[in-house]
């Protein structure tokens, strides 16, 4: 899975989704809730990096599969949005089949 540029945009996609919900729906009701603002800096810092690497790894595979900026544009807004990177995997998956 990790030998391709596709492989490796899942398995990053899929990893930075989970610190995403986890910073969304653990680390961030810590802060706010129980005054624990480490929590946000931890996971916050380990969702930034993750993050970068997934951009990094949009762009391979846009460039190593000749993919149109849109469909980086596409892949960006997605790790914007909650489960968002989850639904790219999927498409990545279905175009890795057919």
């Amino acid at each position: 899975m990790l030998k391709t540029p596709i492989g490796r945009l899942r398995a990053i996609a899929l990893i930075e989704g989970i610190s995403f919900l986890v910073l969304l729906g653990i680390a961030m009701p810590l802060k706010y809730f129980f005054d624990m603002p480490m929590a946000v800096t931890i996971v916050g810092g380990l969702h930034g990096l993750l993050f970068v690497l997934y951009v990094a790894s949009v762009a391979e595979v846009k460039f190593a599969k000749h993919k149109s900026i849109a469909w980086g544009v596409y892949a960006f807004i997605l790790s914007l949005i909650p489960f968002g990177t989850f639904l790219l995997d999927a498409q990545l998956r279905r175009e890795s089949t057919a």
